[in-house]
């Protein structure tokens, strides 16, 4: 029992998921229309994953700078305070 529990946690660590996610390698398929097709798949892949990312960041809030307005009001008295010295 322990042997087979070992034997599958070593091809749990052998088998890691970027071999399963690795991009197809489309310069080596012979056949144009099918390596063009790959291409275009490629692509459809890559413009999806940029669309998320863009959506992604338009999701995340902008940080927020309570102090604005403080420093506003103290520029101004500050300038006030010294005309041109």
């Amino acid at each position: 029992m322990k042997r087979a529990v070992w034997i599958l946690f070593a091809v749990v660590l052998t088998s890691s998921p970027a071999d399963a996610a690795s991009p197809e390698q489309c310069r080596f398929i012979e056949a144009r229309a099918e390596r063009e097709a790959c291409y275009q798949r490629q692509e459809a892949a890559r413009a999806a994953r940029q669309k998320a990312n863009e959506v992604r960041q338009a999701e995340q809030q902008k940080p927020y700078e309570p102090m604005t307005a403080d420093d506003a009001q103290l520029a101004k008295s500050l300038r006030s305070i010294c005309r041109g010295c």
